[in-house]
């Protein structure tokens, strides 16, 4: 299943992650962990943002790629379904029937 995950990263802790030169790594190890089909960073209410487009395959992957986020970047995450326009079309169609 194709979904969001949506990271708002701690300030205090990335900013510190950031001066002793780890953020890059830790994100880079999360996100080769997760092989997203997509990763834009933003901020959001004024801080860090990632929003991270992959299959999740199986729910009991969700602690192995989450706790990167929590651990090392302190933070708050949201997961949710979402679908590209070829899904959106098939669940569509499938209403006509």
């Amino acid at each position: 299943m194709r979904v969001l995950l949506k990271a708002v990263l701690d300030t205090e802790k990335t900013n510190e992650a950031i001066r002793h030169g780890t953020m890059e790594k830790s994100m880079r190890s999360a996100l080769e962990a997760i092989s997203p089909e997509a990763v834009y960073f933003t901020a959001e209410e004024g801080c860090r943002t990632a929003f991270i487009f992959f299959d999740l395959a199986d729910t009991s992957q969700i602690p192995k790629l989450a706790e990167p986020f929590y651990m090392d970047m302190g933070a708050k995450i949201s997961i949710v379904p979402v679908m590209n326009r070829e899904d959106l079309a098939k669940g569509v169609t499938a209403l006509g029937r």
